[in-house]
């Protein structure tokens, strides 16, 4: 395919609003949980499986739905995920109990995955290779995108009609998608002939390739130190404000605006990178800004928060945004120090996997900490040392890059 940037809308636009479409899923469920209790008869165990239910399929099957990736078509593995996430979710505004909601809650995982995976492959045979650093910028803010809408929006939508509608609209969302990509998005053959012809030789080749070279290591444990803390702080914003004792409409507000924030990292990111910032001055960058905001936030004096709530939101906003120069710079950097251009997505999903481990152990630990100690003002300490393990793998993403580009 060749790079539309003369006439029309380019490609990867498509693919980031697909992606976007795709977190919406993600994001859709915390606003619906008390009502979800009330309805289905929940317990509060019960609906944290429902909310960790995507990060485990990306636990389990983040890497074989690369490797398939790969082989199958990255196109044809967009669509699959955005029909998939599509019918689940009408599908799901029919369930009348648990065990049915949280099946199609593992489908709409499977979902996602099928979309993160191949997106990023698209992207950058959409673009110039000039422009690539940049369209990274805005793929990697497609999380917080959605995640910020869904919070925005489901309290409203929720509070106007009923989760079911809620599901059925985002459904409809993933629908729109998917004709979008069948309309836009060129199809894999003429494309991909080339990797496909590689892919042939077999998923071990390619397995064995990606897990025996350092740089899909860097990269995906880069992505956990990243996702664990980010996840462990933002997953808590509306437990923090309402001690603090700000209303829920308000709490849910200021954690979107938080996550909203984590965009403007990304496509700054993708920014310095175009301008000839290296990626591992981007995630030292990155990694050290974010364990100074965070110890703004969280740190106390003599028992008491050092500065007023509105100042720690501030540094939290920036513990966000300024997070954002990471997962930007971890998906070009992925792109390039994958081992072959057959084994791209799987590189992809390998990081993803790693990234569903940091979202899964995250807030746990964060919350082992806090009940520890009695409160979150050692929160800073967990975050700190997962921003510790991340600048030292970047020391090692700067070694592999320079391998490369010599």
């Amino acid at each position: 395919m060749e790079p539309v940037t003369s006439r029309g809308l380019n490609p990867s636009w498509i693919i980031v609003a697909a992606g976007v479409s795709a977190s919406l899923h993600v994001g859709k469920l915390p606003p619906a949980v008390p009502l979800l209790q009330q309805q289905l008869d929940m317990s509060l165990v019960q609906a944290g499986f429902l909310l960790s239910t995507v990060q485990v399929a990306g636990m389990l099957l983040g890497l074989v739905v690369g490797l398939g990736a790969d082989r199958w078509g990255l196109r044809r593995s967009l669509l699959t995920g955005l029909i998939l996430m599509a019918l689940s979710s009408v599908l799901g505004a029919a369930a009348t109990g648990y065990a049915w909601l949280l099946a199609l809650r593992a489908l709409e995982g499977l979902g996602f995955l099928l979309v993160a995976m191949p997106a990023p492959g698209l992207i950058r045979r959409a673009v110039r290779p000039s422009e690539l650093g940049t369209r990274m910028g805005w793929w990697g803010s497609y999380m917080p995108i959605g995640s910020a809408l869904g919070l925005l929006l489901g309290p409203w939508v929720l509070q106007a009609s009923s989760w079911q509608v809620w599901w059925i609209a985002l459904g409809c969302t993933s629908a729109l998608a998917a004709c979008a990509v069948w309309r836009m998005v060129p199809a894999d053959e003429a494309a991909t002939a080339a990797v496909a012809a590689k892919a042939d030789e077999g998923w071990r080749p390619r397995l064995s390739r990606t897990l025996r070279s350092p740089g899909p290591w860097l990269v995906s444990l880069g992505f956990m130190a990243y996702s664990g803390q980010w996840m462990g702080v933002i997953g808590f914003l509306p437990t923090l404000y309402a001690e603090a004792g700000l209303g829920a409409r308000l709490a849910g507000l200021l954690t979107a605006v938080v996550a909203a924030c984590n965009m403007l990292g990304n496509v700054a990111a993708g920014k310095l990178l175009q301008r000839g910032w290296t990626p591992a001055r981007c995630l030292k960058t990155g990694y050290g800004l974010m364990a100074a905001m965070a110890l703004m936030a969280y740190v106390q004096i003599g028992g008491e928060p050092w500065a007023p709530l509105w100042l720690r939101f501030v540094a939290v906003a920036l513990f966000s945004a300024t997070g954002g120069l990471i997962p930007a710079t971890l998906f070009t950097t992925a792109m390039h120090l994958a081992p072959s251009p057959a084994t791209v997505s799987t590189t992809v999903g390998f990081m993803q996997q790693w990234s569903c481990v940091g979202q899964f152990a995250g807030p746990p630990l964060v919350a082992a900490v806090a009940m520890r100690m009695g409160g979150w003002q050692f929160t800073w300490m967990v975050t700190g040392c997962l921003c510790v393990l991340g600048w030292l793998l970047s020391q090692g993403v700067a070694r592999c890059w320079q391998d490369r580009q010599a």
